[in-house]
């Protein structure tokens, strides 16, 4: 039933698309149909997701003539925990995005966007769901050709063009890595069938490392894992708000989704691998936040803000395997509820996020933070809806960023508590670096709210910014009101994500029910929440009662102060860059500061850049494009050329048969 409820979903889905790209330049008819087809598809999509959280596990199988393929679907309860947040964040996303292209659409056609759109949202529901390892490799490529042109709308700009080539350059690097790993656990289990890979538990530690190994890298590059994570800080800036959204909110999942299938069927882990994955996030996560802090984009550091928050769910992660290999069980539950529940949070919150950027960018025309300011004053409810969203992502109660963190460090003062001596390092150590997270989060959400909200107009744009329409803030509005309701009410997405760690996690972890009192009861979650509102309402009551005089800020003594002499996104975090940080992430500072009295004019910017990707990736693919270079010889521009290689690569591939299966 539920798998059949999928590909209602994706028919659907795929409907809506063809649907759109017919409808050609008609572009408001082209947006309509996609975002129809996105909204009529989470229906069934959603249905699916809780029969497969509630341990109605289901598959369908239909002929595919390809060469040892079989289309083949399944959904169980880890499908249907990313099945729910892929189909609820779609339809917002699909709302919002026909609302936010609507002034593109009048100088060009928008049915091809759209038909890409459906087809990535249909490719994630597969990936999800797809028990067979070729089915699975082709909804893989498909669900990165779909976000590729998705990123590359703009492609008149020379950035966006250079972000897509470096993502889909990363998408076909760790596809590679998915396509070694999927053919060798094909080979040691005797088929291609998911179902059988079940085999592979009793594979030989060395054949469950490499198959963790490969896991690692295919799957962390598309989940943004630090170091693989070089692609994301340049795509989500140029892709549109409601596809950067869905990208950081549900795509980036799909890789931990990979991971954790894979986990399943290995072997239980060494206690190793739950510390390599601990030790990556958290890095992953201080790398994200503290690159976050330095950037002048809104969207790019809203990006690097999702590296930290992938970092933290394999933190979770990490510490729930750890903790599994020890045999505690309540540590274990700890840890992967906060890590699958902070999955779930971090979809709502970051959705929340970037198409709160793209309302700023909408009213603005500009990214950069600097050219903002005083926007709360014009866009009273878009900047309301993005503190509330800066509120959730720095786990703040009410909100639900609160919750999964809070379970973290659950976690690990379990650690701390159940070990003695050496042993209790780690956790300690990684709680110390987990608060230091938040505190730099802390920073760079009061920085980006402050920045860009408060104060005055720093540009002719932001002058005359001007509010969203209804379209624009109704999807945030709903995805604020998921961040409150889970973090005031935890215990109900608690209950469904039973099912997924029971999958997870040793026998005896299930007792996640005694996480749920550990989190905050719903009888004091609704005495916070009637307090809070009963605060607000006296602060107006005040307000009209007792106005406050209007006058101008002191100006530190100029006679005529002026919006130049506000902080600039660059000045707000300069203590913390420069004492915080290590020499290779701080950014580049061109320009003097001058102690004269009377000083010249002058001029001083800085410049952040990746060094992992700057030190590391560029020199890398640098050296692999001149060695290709060389190989241009091959390229001889004739027919006869290329059909002797066809020849040749044939009869080579037929040799390796006979050589491989003639003994059989």
């Amino acid at each position: 039933m539920a798998a059949d409820l999928v590909v209602l979903a994706v028919l659907i889905l795929l409907a809506g698309g063809a649907a759109a790209l017919l409808a050609g330049r008609r572009t408001a008819l082209a947006s309509g149909c996609a975002a129809g087809a996105t909204l009529l598809a989470a229906v069934p999509g959603m249905g699916a997701a809780l029969l497969g959280l509630r341990g109605a596990s289901a598959s369908v199988e239909a002929v595919w003539a390809v060469p040892g393929g079989d289309f083949l679907l399944s959904v169980d309860a880890l499908s249907g925990l990313f099945l729910l947040a892929i189909f609820v964040l779609a339809p917002l996303c699909a709302l919002y995005g026909a609302a936010y292209l609507k002034e593109q659409g009048e100088q060009r056609p928008l049915g091809g966007h759209w038909f890409f759109y459906t087809g990535l949202v249909a490719a994630m529901a597969l990936v999800v769901t797809a028990a067979q390892a070729l089915l699975f490799l082709a909804v893989w490529e498909l669900m990165s050709l779909a976000s590729f042109f998705l990123v590359v709308f703009d492609h008149r700009q020379a950035e966006v063009r250079r972000a897509a080539w470096i993502y889909l350059i990363a998408c076909h690097l760790g596809g590679a890595f998915l396509c070694a790993l999927l053919l060798f656990a094909g080979d040691l289990a005797g088929s291609l069938a998911f179902a059988d890979f079940a085999r592979l538990a009793e594979v030989e530690p060395k054949q469950a490392l490499v198959l963790f190994v490969l896991a690692l890298v295919g799957f962390g590059a598309k989940a943004g894992l630090f170091p693989l994570h070089v692609w994301l800080p340049e795509a989500h800036p140029a892709a549109p708000s409601h596809v950067s959204a869905l990208m950081s909110a549900v795509m980036v999942k799909t890789g931990i989704y990979g991971l954790l299938r894979v986990l399943t069927w290995l072997p239980p882990a060494p206690a190793w691998w739950g510390l390599l994955l601990a030790g990556l996030g958290i890095l992953g996560a201080l790398y994200g936040i503290a690159l976050a802090a330095v950037q002048r984009d809104l969207k790019r550091c809203l990006a690097y803000s999702t590296i930290e928050n992938v970092g933290i769910i394999f933190l979770g992660l990490g510490l729930g395997l750890y903790a599994a290999s020890q045999g505690l069980a309540l540590m274990a539950a700890l840890g992967f509820a906060g890590a699958l529940l902070h999955l779930w949070n971090h979809a709502l919150f970051k959705g929340l996020l970037f198409l709160g950027a793209g309302g700023l960018l909408h009213a603005t025309g500009t990214r950069d933070l600097n050219l903002m300011g005083g926007l709360l004053r014009r866009l009273p409810l878009s900047g309301a809806l993005l503190i509330g969203g800066s509120l959730a992502a720095i786990a703040v109660p009410p909100f639900n960023g609160f919750v999964s963190e809070w379970l973290l460090y659950l976690g690990l003062l379990q650690g701390v508590t159940q070990f003695s001596g050496a042993a209790a390092v780690p956790p300690l150590l990684l709680m110390g670096l987990l608060a230091l997270t938040g505190a730099l989060a802390l920073l760079v959400f009061v920085r980006l709210v402050g920045i860009a909200l408060l104060g005055v107009p720093r540009s002719p744009a932001a002058v005359g910014a001007h509010e969203a329409g209804p379209l624009l803030l109704a999807p945030q509005a709903l995805l604020l009101a998921g961040c409150l309701a889970m973090g005031l009410f935890p215990g109900a997405p608690l209950r469904l994500l039973s099912a997924p760690l029971a999958q997870l996690a040793p026998p005896g972890t299930a007792a996640l029910s005694l996480t749920v009192p550990l989190v905050w009861p719903g009888r004091f979650a609704l005495l916070l929440l009637a307090a809070l509102g009963a605060a607000a309402l006296l602060l107006v009551a005040l307000r009209r009662a007792r106005p406050a005089a209007v006058a101008e800020t002191w100006g530190c003594g100029f006679a005529r102060p002026s919006a130049r002499m506000t902080y600039s996104a660059e000045g707000f975090s300069e203590l913390a860059h420069t004492r915080l940080l290590p020499a290779p992430l701080r950014p580049q500072v061109r320009g003097e500061v001058t102690a004269e009295l009377f000083p010249a004019p002058a001029r001083r910017a800085q410049h952040s850049s990746d060094p992992v990707l700057g030190r590391l990736y560029h020199p890398l693919f640098a050296g692999l494009g001149e060695r290709c270079v060389r190989l241009r010889w091959l390229q001889q521009g004739r027919p006869a050329v290329y059909l002797l290689y066809i020849f040749l690569t044939g009869a080579a591939l037929m040799l390796w048969s006979l050589w491989a299966f003639g003994g059989g």
